[in-house]
């Protein structure tokens, strides 16, 4: 037997579009009652083209058939293929019924498989082909039959692939090899016995679906391992349109998946996808004459043309979008297929059976208001209403970020279909959510594509559009401009501690090249987008002001470190002018180094990293002490009443009342009101919480203001930050101050900025009630919080950078400055108070701001004389509330 005939190889290309004729409804991928279940059928030849069988009765006649066919204008892409494949059908229809003749072999089945069998073939396609036999033909026989069908074809220049096999054989080879099983699944019968090819066929369907469980874990492999070998479609100047990720072969693989039954993958622009790869593909051979699929350099301004398209970045463009659409349905296919395959397995059937576990599989866990963890995956509350609710989808999303989980895909499209629009500029809470997202870290890469896979990022961020899918012909550059901008977004994210705003480093991280989708220097095009973006987002004066800075001179430093001289003063000084200021400086570093880390490993070195050091130190020397002076610090009327009430009753006073976020919001409720408020109404964003706690008067009234020795001595911030982590409040922002109102004593003000992090508020009365407690020591505050981080250590969370504690020399005369940087846990503020009440010294005052995920902390202490602390003692100090904090 005619076994030196190599094995068929992996099917060129593929997708989810017709499958096998209806009439055999064992061979159709689709279930009959699927709702996506196509109604094409099979593929059949053009009636225009199958007419025309005369041409292509000798090798002569199908060459110059084919050769006007592939340069007829008039027929392109998809209608080109088929007219081709159809061409060839007849061709080899003549070929095997001339070869049956002059051997005397009947009862052969001619094949066609893979790419060809779904009648789909490319210019320079390669042909392959099946020769099913039953077994009794005579060896000799089948061997002359076989070359008197492979011959032609070679003769004609064509690639071929082919093998000789009985069904049984193909049916073993496709058990041994997945490629040969994938590429049985497009069989379709050219000549001979059809029935024999109609059953083969059916067989493989058959076959393919009972070793799926066994089979799709082997498929996802190799599409891995493809993937780590190509690399992404959609980021690569010179892709391969078949093997790297998002191309045909993934493509191939999801109606595999599909025709398991199993899983299906997302239709909405999957064909369409993968036609625009196959149009590219035919126009890339017919420029090049070679049988490629790398678009090369040289070749794309060609290929373009071939195409109708203004120039290659179009082209790269469009072949980008194609393949995040056939990547982002690869993803959601997969994860289906993990989640049926795990239900499938041995070891959930028996959890299942025990009692209680079926109800844990399904257990729908809260992670933000209106947004559950469910089976793996971010989706949204039975009781979310998008349409009432226009930050839900940026909560969703962060949340989903932060907790390292993939956002649901019918969550997604539900948020895209149904939610309200945000104003114009957006709420705080908006704001902070997009933060939140921005600094989750590297799993903020894949919920960003799945928001912008279902169009939710060109709404939120209109000018995001021009950047999308567009090239950097650069060499240097990894990414797209849009991934590029994530990925510094990401890279910034490590850096946050580094920054006294990591918020706005996050936000310019996102806009630093946001106006390469527009004519000239993208610097400047970009400041002004970035201008518009932040007041959309919802910053205000200086804040888009520091971030359209950040954007315009986001190049400034490693261009001036790597151009200039640093040791002419001018170069210096005009960064100075550019920049600013020692805040905008300590941002600019940081973005110049994400920047560089996003853009390649070519980017940033050693050198380079000394160099832009070298000139933000001899800046930072310029800018020193440019800054004006702060206003004093001043208490409200509502502080004051508050203080002077704490003082008269010798107990803590509390007040709650909505914190205003624009003109004409309502007036806050006077201090100590406990009236609940009407369920009617909306949470607001975030609520002001005053707290009025007496101190002892031995701490004298004129020592109050700068020695609040007593703060730590009854630890009321660390009472305070507890009780508000134990009711699960969300500490936005906080400052600390001690103040003498009536002279009677002093008294601690601390006024806080909070939300809570489910339902609703807890009652003022609650809460004024568990602080009494506390300061008295009958609130036991460390179990509590205990519990509550044994809960949350249960789930899965993304690595953040440790948390950083430095001393910020020079900020202050009176105090030593001790910062904190770290992520937004449960109870962090109460584990710093209680570091630094462990440590003995006074907290003049206390600064507090969460920024997305992070937060911020600058503590004023002084030691025991009320002096700040000696330099050696402040930074065991920063040491030590460090070592607590890891």
């Amino acid at each position: 037997m005619t076994e030196s005939l190599k094995d068929l190889k992996e099917p060129e290309d593929s997708g989810g579009q017709a499958g096998p004729p209806a009439q055999h409804p064992a061979t159709d991928p689709y279930p009959p009652d699927h709702p996506g279940r196509p109604v094409a059928r099979a593929f059949e030849p053009p009636k225009a083209v199958a007419s025309q069988a005369a041409p292509a009765d000798g090798p002569d006649g199908y060459a110059a058939a084919r050769l006007r066919l592939l340069h007829d204008t008039h027929r392109t892409g998809t209608e080109r293929r088929a007219a081709l494949a159809a061409l060839t059908d007849d061709w080899l229809a003549a070929l095997h019924a001339r070869a049956a003749t002059a051997t005397g072999v009947t009862g052969t089945t001619l094949l066609a498989v893979g790419g060809y069998g779904r009648g789909e073939l490319s210019p320079r396609s390669d042909l392959d082909l099946v020769l099913v036999h039953d077994g009794d033909t005579d060896p000799t026989a089948l061997a002359a039959l076989a070359d008197r069908l492979w011959y032609p074809i070679w003769d004609l220049g064509l690639d071929l692939d082919h093998s000789v096999r009985t069904p049984a054989e193909a049916r073993r080879a496709a058990r041994e090899d997945l490629r040969v099983q994938l590429g049985l699944l497009d069989a379709r019968p050219l000549a001979g016995d059809r029935e024999r090819g109609e059953h083969l066929r059916t067989t493989a369907y058959a076959d393919w679906r009972e070793s799926a469980l066994r089979r799709l874990p082997e498929l996802r492999e190799l599409g891995t391992e493809r993937a780590a070998r190509q690399g992404e479609l959609c980021f690569l100047l010179e892709p391969d349109l078949k093997e790297a990720r998002g191309g045909l072969r993934d493509a191939t693989a999801l109606r595999a998946v599909a025709a398991s039954w199993l899983a299906d993958a997302p239709r909405d622009g999957l064909a369409d996808a993968r036609a625009r790869l196959l149009d590219v593909r035919d126009a890339l051979h017919l420029v090049t004459g070679r049988a490629t699929d790398r678009l090369a350099l040289q070749e794309q301004d060609q290929v373009a043309e071939a195409l109708g398209l203004l120039d290659a970045d179009v082209l790269l463009r469009q072949v980008y979008e194609a393949a995040r659409t056939i990547a982002y349905a690869g993803e959601v296919t997969w994860r289906e297929v993990g989640r049926v395959l795990r239900s499938r397995s041995p070891r959930p059937v028996l959890r299942a059976l025990l009692p209680g576990r079926n109800a844990a599989r399904t257990e729908r866990t809260p992670l933000a208001e209106g947004v559950v963890e469910h089976e793996g995956e971010v989706s949204l509350a039975r009781t979310a209403r998008p349409e009432r609710d226009p930050v839900l989808p940026l909560r969703a999303a962060a949340a989903a970020a932060q907790a390292g989980l993939p956002l649901s895909r019918p969550a997604l499209r539900h948020l895209a279909s149904t939610a309200a629009a945000l104003p114009t500029p957006w709420p705080a809470e908006a704001r902070e959510q997009f933060v939140t997202l921005l600094g989750a870290g590297s799993p903020t890469v894949a919920v960003w594509e799945a928001m912008e896979a279902e169009g939710l990022v060109s709404r939120l961020l209109p000018d995001w559009e021009r950047v999308r899918c567009r090239p950097q012909r650069n060499a240097v550059h990894r990414w797209t401009v849009d991934r590029h901008l994530v990925e510094t977004a990401v890279r910034a994210r490590a850096l946050t501690r580094r920054v006294h705003r990591p918020d706005l480093l996050l936000v310019a991280a996102l806009l630093h090249d946001i106006g390469k989708g527009w004519p000239g220097d993208h610097s400047v095009a970009g400041e002004t987008i970035a201008r518009d973006t932040a007041t959309r987002i919802g910053f205000t004066g200086r804040d888009v002001d520091t971030v359209a800075t950040l954007v315009r001179h986001h190049l400034l430093l490693v261009e001036t470190a790597t151009r200039r001289d640093l040791d002419d003063p001018e170069t210096v000084k005009a960064v100075a002018e550019a920049v600013g200021s020692p805040g905008t400086l300590e941002l600019l570093h940081a973005l110049t180094e994400a920047d560089a880390l996003a853009t390649g490993p070519a980017a940033w070195s050693a050198w380079r990293d000394s160099l832009v050091r070298d000139l933000v130190g001899r800046v930072a020397a310029v800018l020193a002490g440019e800054e004006e002076a702060g206003t004093p610090w001043e208490p409200s009327t509502e502080q004051e009443r508050l203080a002077v009430e704490a003082c008269r009753t010798g107990a803590p006073v509390l007040a709650l009342h909505p914190r205003p976020e624009r003109e004409g919001a309502p007036l806050p409720a006077a201090a100590g009101d406990t009236t609940p408020a009407d369920p009617s109404e909306p949470e607001p964003v975030g609520v002001e919480l005053l707290i009025a706690v007496p101190l002892p008067k031995s701490a004298g009234p004129r020592a109050a203001a700068a020695r609040p020795a007593t703060a730590h001595a009854t630890g009321v911030l660390s009472a305070a930050a507890g009780v508000l982590a134990v009711h699960r409040l969300t500490v936005r922002a906080a400052d600390l101050r001690a103040v003498d109102p009536v002279g009677e004593g002093p008294v601690l003000l601390l006024t806080w900025r909070v939300a809570a992090e489910y339902g609703s508020l807890p009652q003022a009365a609650r809460l004024r009630d568990d602080l009494v407690r506390a300061l008295e020591g009958t609130l036991d505050i460390e179990a509590r919080l205990a519990e509550r981080e044994r809960a949350y250590a249960r789930r899965r969370a993304v690595p953040a950078p440790p948390p950083r504690v430095t001393v910020a020399p020079g900020t202050s005369l009176r105090a030593t400055v001790i910062e904190v940087r770290a992520r937004d846990v449960h109870g962090l503020l109460h584990r710093i108070a209680r570091a630094l009440e462990a440590a003995g010294v006074t907290v003049h005052s206390a600064h507090v701001s969460t920024l997305g995920a992070d937060a911020v902390d600058a503590f004023y202490v002084t030691g025991a004389d009320g002096e700040p602390l000696p330099a050696a003692a402040a930074h065991q100090l920063a040491a030590a509330v460090e070592g607590a904090l890891r």
